[in-house]
């Protein structure tokens, strides 16, 4: 059985090291276990992207930095054999980037991307986070880090149940995005 997490990320502008929120879900023999949210004081009070999650630096100002939250997010981490995001190359940059800024070590993480295992899983006109969700019955509340976070373990659940019963490796590529 599968043992990952789910991250999702987002940020306060257009560089990666801006995380102003950060939501995981542990999924343990096929269970969601552990939920995890925390907001993130960015480096910068910029906010761009206010009007697409909702948080402004009012919210977050008084929350610790990525580096004062990086041991407890890296001990839920590591108790994953994979990390699984929706669009994993923007998840893992930010999680590199973050890392970079604090100055902190970056264990080398193997992403699965869940926009991939919607590709080959499922045909769909789109494989963007919404359109999966309404395709499999999974309630969303986009952009918020912790309901894409669940969310995407959800479609990694079904997604990696519905290759076991094809005995196919298709849905979990070989390669995975490694964030260091």
């Amino acid at each position: 059985m599968a043992d990952f997490a789910a991250i999702d990320f987002e940020t306060a502008d257009h560089r990666a090291d801006s995380a102003c929120s950060v939501g995981v879900v542990h999924v343990k023999d096929d269970r969601i276990v552990e939920r995890y949210h925390r907001l993130i004081r960015p480096p910068r009070k910029k906010f761009v992207f206010t009007y697409i999650h909702g948080l402004t630096w009012d919210d977050v100002r008084d929350n610790p930095s990525f580096g004062e939250l990086w041991p407890e997010l890296r001990r839920l981490l590591d108790r994953a054999d994979f990390l699984v995001a929706h669009n994993a190359s923007f998840d893992s940059r930010v999680l590199r980037a973050c890392c970079e800024r604090a100055g902190v070590h970056l264990p080398r993480y193997k992403f699965r991307c869940t926009v991939s295992m919607a590709r080959n899983t499922w045909k769909l006109p789109s494989a963007k986070l919404p359109v999966v969700c309404e395709h499999l019955g999974i309630a969303l509340n986009h952009h918020d880090a912790l309901s894409d976070a669940e969310a995407c373990a959800k479609i990694a659940m079904r997604a990696l149940g519905h290759a076991s019963r094809r005995n196919s490796r298709r849905v979990a590529p070989r390669r995975c995005i490694q964030a260091s």
